[in-house]
């Protein structure tokens, strides 16, 4: 066979180990894999007929080619937040003719014409539930694909973890732990803003192995009032008189709406962030308080993946190839129960998951609740 492997959406640590684990497998069967850069991007700009093109929008991967991939974050084959089926006007490559029909445009038709061209068999994509939405897309349309989950946002249907969560709370829960100094020398309150879309675990497992005073997580509108009544306690409680407060890039204020910005990409969603920055300067107007306003952003997937997320990401790379070999299609690599396992693709239709908020959160005091554990998930997710 000769099979295409591709990463979508946001990079994760964890994402090399997956490509190197893949390539080896499936080339210690004699079969051939092509990188296709830049995620569904490559099946829509591919101009199959066009060498040049092809050669800009791909790359032969084998042994040597992903030898130390994996001692690095990000992924060799770059990625984009691209849906052929959903294409504006403006992105629509010169070589394509659009449809008859109002913008955005669908233009699966061209991508599934563009894979028979490179001479795959099969398809493995990498990414979130929006990326692998267009995997289940292009499956009914009649390519052979398999799934790998990845987002550090945990959030993808079907599975209890997600390649990049691991590392970008590792990195969250050393930001916090290192910014009490600062905050702590000033006496100020710190507001730390973290990536997590319309989920708030990442910031519930940080602020839970963060030990933040307080946390706010998507899922939870949050009344400023109280809460700056609170923050003001926790800092009259603590030696140093500081406090530290977790927010969730999607949290919202009661009654508010989520913060974002620009146009919404090709799956719908616009920009997130800033809500951390509104929580700070409010609180300081209720309280007088200094704050510290810092928003971990993309340093919180930066770098090389952690112990768990080199393990998950070689073997959701190893279990991938095996369902391809096997002849398995329309299905993802998974855990569930703790236990490795698959799915069908068709689970993306639950929509993504988000924090059990009577199992894990204190949502009068804006902490994490986590208590009789016994029976409930690893991840507390």
């Amino acid at each position: 066979m000769r099979i295409g492997i591709l990463t979508g959406g946001g990079d994760v640590p964890g994402l090399n180990p997956v490509i190197k684990a893949f390539v080896n497998r499936v080339g210690e069967a004699g079969h051939s894999v092509l990188g296709l850069r830049r995620g569904w991007g490559a099946v829509l700009n591919i101009d199959p007929d066009d060498r040049d093109s092809v050669a800009a929008h791909t790359m032969d991967l084998d042994r040597l080619a992903v030898r130390a991939i994996d001692r690095t974050g990000g992924t060799i084959l770059h990625s984009s937040r691209t849906n052929p089926g959903r294409v504006a006007e403006r992105n629509v490559p010169s070589f394509i003719t659009p449809p008859d029909s109002d913008p955005p445009y669908d233009l699966t038709g061209h991508a599934v014409r563009v894979v028979e061209g490179l001479g795959l068999d099969a398809l493995v994509a990498i990414g979130g539930d929006d990326t692998l939405s267009y995997a289940l897309r292009m499956h009914d349309e009649g390519v052979p694909v398999v799934a790998i989950p990845k987002t550090m946002d945990n959030d993808v249907p079907g599975t209890e973890y997600c390649v990049g969560f691991s590392t970008a709370v590792t990195r969250s829960v050393g930001f916090i732990t290192n910014l009490r100094s600062a905050v702590g020398s000033h006496e100020r309150v710190a507001v730390v803003e973290l990536f997590g879309r319309y989920s708030g675990a990442t910031s519930l497992a940080a602020g839970y192995l963060g030990s933040a005073d307080r946390t706010l997580i998507a899922e939870v509108p949050f009344d400023i009032e109280r809460l700056a009544a609170m923050v003001v306690a926790d800092r009259q409680a603590n030696p140093s008189r500081y406090a530290v407060v977790v927010v969730s890039e999607g949290a919202t204020l009661s009654g508010g709406d989520r913060v974002e910005s620009g146009e919404a990409d090709a799956y719908g969603h616009r920009k997130l962030g800033g809500i951390g920055e509104v929580t700070g300067s409010l609180i300081k107007q209720i309280t007088g308080i200094g704050i510290m306003n810092q928003r971990v952003a993309y340093l919180m997937r930066s770098g090389p993946p952690d112990v768990l997320d080199l393990m998950v990401g070689f073997n959701f790379g190893t279990m991938a190839a095996e369902l391809m070999l096997s002849g398995t299609s329309g299905h993802m690599v998974a855990i569930e129960g703790g236990v490795y396992t698959t799915r069908h693709l068709s689970v993306l239709a639950e929509g993504a998951r988000t924090v059990d908020v009577d199992a894990f959160y204190d949502a009068e005091n804006y902490r994490p609740d986590i208590r009789a554990l016994a029976g409930k998930p690893m991840f507390l997710y």
